[in-house]
């Protein structure tokens, strides 16, 4: 069977195609994934011998811009039609095509599926973009939730009609050059019936309702048999545990005053700090500091006291699987989510917006360095095995 796999984001699109991936090869299947053309994505794909079709523009150079919420509906008609330049030579000869990342693009990959005839599967990386009355949709940027609204159907039917304001025009008209019909419902088309969730259903359980047919597979994460740095690995046996700092792909435009505060939050717990450059460029010297570019987390996560982050899905979930107690620090989409999630599961603290403080930081990391035996009990209990699981049901059907 020939696979394609397409996604359009950050780091945190793009590793579980590369677990799926090879998953899905030791079955026996042909894949090559489609993402944007940024040179780490490209090197996570060759190492794993998987063909890859560059799409659109860098999605770091795009998140480092941050360009105003008023050119969204600009930008997503772009990059709409960057799937449709690049993704029909792609899924030629495919039988299936699976499809994730940001809304727009997830859009325009299911219409180029659509357009080739080619099988389509849509999946999601946290259940908050698919419909429930159980759970609030995500906001949109320019477009924040109604003031006073807290029934969840209510926000869902606002999430709907921001959909098709933010991402209507451009998808149908990308649909139009190429004869499709046009989409009345972007929400419905790109979410369906079925739509797969691969997360873990203890970091992330869905609640079964009438209106989806969901399949959670469980997160999709590949096994890392990388070591780790020779630097490191003295700076770790050179003392107690150290606190993994790292915000992943965010730019974190202010980010020497974020190094600075989380190293002075740790400092002020007695503990050494790794610190992860990531996509803003983090970086601090000193005897108690240890900068990393690209890192084994799966290795480096159970040797550490604490891991301050972002709140990716990804980051979240290794960190879980680890038994490291979290300190989430949300930037924005849907990891306010996965914060709440680390806190609501007593595996360590949500702080508490974007921007933190020595004072808010060290007071979140002294919760989290409490939070290490609730961290231990949770985490063996954390799926392995989503991406095989995923890998056999695709093949399956």
């Amino acid at each position: 069977m020939r696979v394609l796999l397409s996604t359009y984001g950050s780091r945190g699109d793009v590793e579980p195609l590369v677990a799926l991936a090879g998953r899905l090869i030791e079955r026996g299947a042909d894949v090559r994934v489609c993402a944007p053309p940024d040179e780490d994505f490209a090197r996570r794909l060759a190492a794993v011998d998987v063909p890859f079709v560059p799409v659109g523009p860098s999605a770091r150079e795009l998140t480092k811009a941050a360009p105003p919420a008023s050119s969204l509906p600009q930008r997503a008609a772009e990059l709409i039609a960057d799937q449709f330049a690049a993704l029909p030579a792609a899924a030629e000869g495919c039988d299936v095509l699976v499809a994730t990342g940001m809304m727009p693009t997830v859009a325009g990959a299911l219409s180029v599926g659509e357009l080739v005839g080619v099988r389509s599967v849509y999946v999601a990386f946290q259940k908050v973009t698919l419909p429930s009355p159980h759970h609030a949709p995500l906001a949109y940027p320019g477009r924040p939730h109604p003031a006073g609204v807290t029934d969840n159907r209510k926000l869902w039917d606002v999430d709907r009609e921001s959909l098709n304001v933010l991402f209507g025009p451009g998808l149908n008209a990308s649909r139009a050059k190429h004869g499709l019909s046009a989409v009345d419902d972007v929400r419905e088309y790109v979410v369906g019936k079925r739509p797969w969730l691969a997360t873990d259903p203890v970091l992330d359980p869905w609640q079964p309702w009438d209106g989806l047919d969901v399949v959670q597979t469980g997160a999709w994460t590949r096994p890392d048999e990388r070591p780790l740095p020779a630097g490191l690995e003295e700076f770790l046996a050179a003392g107690e545990p150290p606190v993994y700092v790292g915000f992943g792909s965010m730019p974190m435009h202010a980010a020497a005053d974020v190094a600075e505060v989380a190293i002075a939050a740790a400092r002020a717990h007695g503990r050494r700090v790794v610190l992860k450059r990531g996509w803003a460029g983090l970086s601090l010297t000193g005897d108690d500091v240890f900068t990393v570019d690209e890192v084994n987390h799966q290795a480096l996560f159970p040797r550490t006291a604490a891991v301050v982050h972002h709140g990716g899905a990804g980051t979240t979930t290794t960190a879980a699987r680890s038994g490291t107690p979290q300190v989430v620090v949300p930037q924005g989409a849907d990891q306010p989510y996965w914060a709440a999630r680390v806190a609501e599961l007593g595996l360590g603290a949500a702080h508490d917006g974007p921007v933190p403080t020595t004072e808010s930081l060290t007071t979140a990391l002294g919760t989290a360095l409490q939070s290490r035996a609730r961290a231990a009990e949770v985490a063996p209990t954390v799926r392995t095995d989503g991406a095989a699981a995923a890998a056999k049901l695709l093949l399956s059907t």
